[in-house]
């Protein structure tokens, strides 16, 4: 390659970057992440950064431009004066209490020395690279994001880079993002100076970016000016005209959300007694610090009825379980179960039985008085919502658009994994809505539509667009907050709204806000909201960007045209972007003009075209994508980026998935589109809480390959390439590891490295000149970050005494990001509705989960069959599980160990008592045994791993003397192999484990008996 490389190409502050993109996950007010629901957005710190560092050289590279050094010398001293200015000045305390450390020291020296850095001296030119990467870090703060020095001083040296490297003169460099979404990379080409292009095939997508790209930059606080206004007059008109069907309490109160739950009845042709009963999963109201308020269920069992009383400072013993338990209801009148079946088929006759559920609490404010309050629904309640009901009906029956009412369009095919629904009746979007919501949203959606005709010649007809589609997106952001499948947050008395998760998933029970009272998800919230991004994006940009729908596989721009592609692509199978958003595009449509907003032409948002791979279950022929589909869209895809990216660009493809399937059907694609992996960083891109069960593996980094057009026909030697592998690995793995890189995403980010290797030849190939697959690679690369995880995890001690199944299992543990401190684990079954936070945590699950092509890449790399290891894991389908040290009892003791029926844990009897943690692990599998061990101490296992388990399992089961014997008389706790590894595994089993705790335990011992 003979260009200068880009900072990106040779170093990052990922560390930094990565705590600015995690804290921006909690950041709300004027993100853009608030303007409209999208999903896996990708963080604007993480976003900005990579943009800077893909524009600009390396200074100190050989071959970078002199003029580029000198501009970034004097930009860079120009901001370091500006932090530290020689008198007192304005943004002085700002910019100062919003930097890092490390870069305040180095500013404070650049500053006193008055001048810039010697652009010619190497050493001089190290230090300008660093400075620039500081620089680039503290700009990723979201506090910065809008402060005209970082402005000024980023968009100087991107223009600086772009003349340097041959741009012509006034011109600006190109990003072009053909995957854009939520539009994130687009923006934040925009603000660091450079032209922005975006394109995507979902029409949802496409107004996103232009309002983002297009309206705000080019009308910034005018066009949020007229959002209120206007916004204030669709709010004005719609709640005059829907006053009676949202009274006021007799005594004043106001209510702010109305508490619903569908219905079934006990089934009484299979033994229930034919009541109604709430499919109600949790009783709690409110259970914020020491407030706490629960419905308490009254059954009648003469007339079959279920009623509830409100009871104030409820315990848990008061209030018990919910309803409805995992998709099954039991009757409080009989107590029969109608199984989940059942359930199923009742609402299915009732097409979800949104329109007939139970009203069974109305949550109020009252005048001057602090705090939510619960009252029972009154016969005054049930009549207005039939009187909605009532008027809803008749509006439809008088509609005579060429769209229905209320959307009528039907899901067109979804995977039972994203989208349930048809599951219980719910075919289409109108059954979604209450009737009460529908003619609430048909209402605000009517008002918008009429605003093209209110504008008349009051506002240019383009500004009018702009104003009217960021209304459209306030009534979006209504319709989230205001269907059936919103969720009751007890904890913090507020409506979640219903796209919490990157699904449509079925709920019992459900919310329905007053959109025009003072409470959560409410018409004033979603407009303010909308108000707020404009605002605070309504800074001075150099350009306004251009948006295109089309396919990523035929790209409008011309060849060679693109100084930078940097793209964020659908994640294989991880979301069904069209299906979901198919939820806002079927009212968009009712609210926006086709001739003014041609790409909402079509009925629903386009399938087939979409790159994405579909579970093979489904029938419907735009879910018939399987691994070639994608791979091979993915590929035409991204030979469009190679045709429209210039020789001397760069490209940047940002990836995050657990699975190696995706990856290597993505890599694939990229290298057979002729693209050459230069870098790759980690950068985390989700919130803690985002990140899911400790037990299995997840990525909370997505991971950025930074590529260029290879430009040589070249053949590689695979022993030239196998022989580079792991030193390049073993290089990489200690930079991770410094920038807190652990577990599968560190994994993962091993591939960048091991394809710089393979990617810089057109062809790898064996001394007979066969070609080398990708996925053959793969297997070595996995082989390769196995080992030097290895070493890692030991600290480069010898290993040589320990067992496959103990490098398995520490390997194992570091993948899942061993001694991560443990979330909270929901079950991901069929039958679990929605995420509830007052619902019980989910089956407790045994083990740690790995998906099963990972699991077995590891062990291969170790030397393992992954099949013949049926002692330390389990497989089952597409995951494969490395048993708890309690389920290991019965293979480590045999003979020794003998079933006995269950029973509490006697708190003073320590011999003989079950195993603390077995039982409930033995009951969450569904047995009602659990195992004990024998007085009599077992012969110590044939591995270090065994005798490790099995003085875990003594202590946990408090067999202290068994345990002195088992490490002192038998010798082995002689072994220092032996707490090698229990040193090992107290690091790598997760906090809050039974296992962490038993190894710790058995560690305390150690000293205490002279060992």
């Amino acid at each position: 390659m003979h260009y200068p490389k880009r900072l990106i190409e040779v170093d990052l502050p990922i560390a930094r970057i990565s705590a600015h993109a995690r804290r921006e996950k909690s950041i709300r007010h004027g993100h853009i992440s608030t303007l409209h629901i999208w999903w896996a957005r990708r963080p604007l710190a993480a976003c900005r950064a990579v943009i800077c560092a893909s524009l600009w050289p390396d200074p100190a590279d050989p071959l970078c431009p002199q003029v580029f050094r000198d501009a970034a010398a004097q930009h860079i001293l120009a901001f370091a004066q500006r932090v530290y200015p020689k008198g007192i000045t304005s943004e002085k305390e700002q910019l100062q209490k919003s930097a890092s450390e490390a870069s305040l020291t180095r500013w404070e020296v650049m500053a006193k020395a008055g001048k810039p850095l010697d652009a010619t001296d190497p050493d001089a030119l190290n230090v300008l690279r660093f400075a620039l990467l500081d620089f680039i870090a503290d700009f990723a703060n979201w506090d910065n994001s809008t402060v005209p020095a970082y402005l000024e001083t980023s968009r100087a040296l991107t223009q600086a880079a772009h003349e340097a490297l041959g741009g012509e003169k006034g011109t600006r460099p190109l990003v072009a993002d053909p995957f854009a979404g939520g539009g994130s990379i687009p923006l934040e080409a925009l603000r660091v100076g450079a032209d922005a292009f975006a394109s995507d095939l979902n029409p949802v997508a496409v107004l996103l970016n232009k309002v983002v790209l297009e309206y705000i930059p080019k009308y910034g606080q005018k066009l949020a000016d007229e959002v209120r206004k206007w916004g204030a007059w669709v709010k004005e008109q719609a709640e005059k005209e829907l006053a009676e069907f949202y009274p006021k309490d007799e005594d004043g109160a106001t209510p702010i959300a109305y508490l619903w739950a569908r219905t079934v009845t006990c089934d009484s042709a299979l033994g229930g007694c034919g009541a109604e009963v709430p499919l109600i999963r949790s009783l709690w109201l409110a259970k914020k610090g020491e407030r706490s308020v629960a419905l308490k269920i009254v059954p009648n069992k003469e007339a079959k009825l279920i009623e509830f009383e409100i009871i104030t400072k409820a315990t848990p013993k008061d209030v018990g379980n919910g309803i409805a338990q995992r998709g099954s209801a039991t009757c409080p009148c009989c107590g029969f179960t109608t199984p989940v079946k059942s359930v199923r088929v009742q609402l299915k006759q009732r097409r979800g039985g949104a329109a007939d559920a139970r009203l069974f609490c109305v949550v109020t404010t009252k005048p001057d008085v602090q705090g939510r309050f619960y009252r029972l629904p009154t016969e005054r309640d049930l009549e207005v919502v039939r009187k909605a009901s009532i008027e809803l009906e008749r509006r439809k029956s008088e509609h005579t658009g060429v769209l229905s009412l209320v959307p009528d369009e039907k899901f067109t095919g979804i995977e039972p994994r994203r989208i349930p629904l048809p599951q219980y009746g719910i075919n289409g979007f109108a059954e979604i809505f209450t009737p009460r919501q529908a003619l609430t949203l048909t209402t605000l959606a009517r008002y918008v539509a009429q605003l093209r005709a209110e504008f008349s010649d009051r506002l240019e007809s383009r500004f009018a667009r702009a104003v009217q589609t960021l209304l459209a997106f306030a009534v979006d952001r209504q319709a989230d907050y205001l269907t059936s499948l919103t969720v009751w947050s007890t904890s913090g008395e507020f409506i979640a709204h219903t796209f919490g998760r990157q699904a449509l998933p079925i709920v019992w029970e459900w919310p329905e806000c007053q959109p025009f009272a003072d409470g959560s998800g409410n018409f004033e919230g979603a407009l303010n909201w909308v108000r707020l991004v404009v605002e605070y994006n309504s800074v001075e940009q150099v350009s306004t960007g251009t948006v295109n729908c089309n396919s990523a596989t035929e790209h409008p721009l011309a060849d060679d045209s693109v100084h930078a592609m940097i793209t964020d692509p659908p994640y294989y199978y991880s979301i069904p972007y069209s299906d979901l958003s198919d939820f806002f595009y079927v009212w968009l449509r009712r609210m926006l003009a086709v001739s003014d907003h041609p790409e909402l032409s079509e009925r629903l948002t386009p399938k087939s075209l979409e790159i994405v791979q579909n579970l093979p279950h489904s029938e419907v022929a735009h879910l018939q994508k399987d691994r070639n589909f994608y791979e091979t869209n993915m590929e035409l895809a991204l030979r469009e980026c190679m045709r429209i990216t210039a020789n001397d660009a760069i490209g940047l493809v940002v990836f995050a998935h657990s699975e190696t399937d995706a990856w290597e059907s993505l890599l694939n694609a990229l290298l057979r589109a002729g693209w050459q992996v230069t870098a790759s960083w980690p950068i985390d891109t989700e919130r803690a809480a985002r990140v899911l069960a400790v037990r299995q593996s997840t990525l909370a980094s997505s991971v950025h390959l930074v590529c260029r057009p290879r430009m040589k026909d070249e053949a590689g030697d695979w022993r030239d390439v196998l022989s580079e592998l792991p030193k390049r690995i073993h290089e990489w793995m200690p930079r991770l590891v410094s920038e807190g890189v652990v577990g599968a995403d560190a994994i993962f980010a091993c591939l960048g490295p091991a394809l710089e290797i393979f990617s810089r030849y057109s062809r790898v190939e064996k001394s007979n000149g066969d070609p080398v697959p990708l996925k053959e690679y793969l297997e070595h690369v996995w082989a390769a970050v196995s080992n030097e995880a290895i070493s890692t995890i030991f600290r480069d001690a010898d290993t040589s005494g320990l067992e496959p199944d103990a490098r398995l299992t520490a390997v194992w543990l570091w993948t899942i990001g061993g001694g991560a401190k443990p979330t909270p684990e929901k079950a991901d079954e069929e039958d679990v509705d929605e995420a509830d936070e007052d619902a019980p945590n989910a089956v407790k699950v045994n083990g740690f989960s790995l998906e099963f092509d990972a699991a077995r890449k590891i062990a291969q790399g170790l030397g393992i069959h992954l099949e013949k290891s049926d002692t330390i894991v389990e497989v089952k389908g597409e995951k494969a599980r490395l048993l708890s040290v309690a389920e290991r009892t019965q293979h480590l003791f045999g003979k020794n160990t003998k079933e006995t029926e269950a029973k509490p844990a006697k708190k003073k009897k320590q011999v003989t008592g079950p195993i603390p943690g077995m039982e409930e692990a033995e009951t969450s599998a569904g047995t009602t045994k659990t195992t004990v061990v024998d007085l009599k101490a077992p012969p110590p296992g044939t591995t270090v791993l065994d005798r490790v388990h099995q003085a875990m399992i003594m202590f946990g089961a408090q067999r202290g003397e068994l345990l002195k014997r088992f490490l002192v008389d038998d010798g082995v706790g002689t072994n220092a192999n032996f707490w090698k590894l229990a040193q090992a595994l107290s690091s790598l089993y997760p906090p809050g484990t039974d296992e962490r705790r038993w190894v710790e335990g058995v560690l305390t011992r150690k000293k205490s008996l002279g060992l």
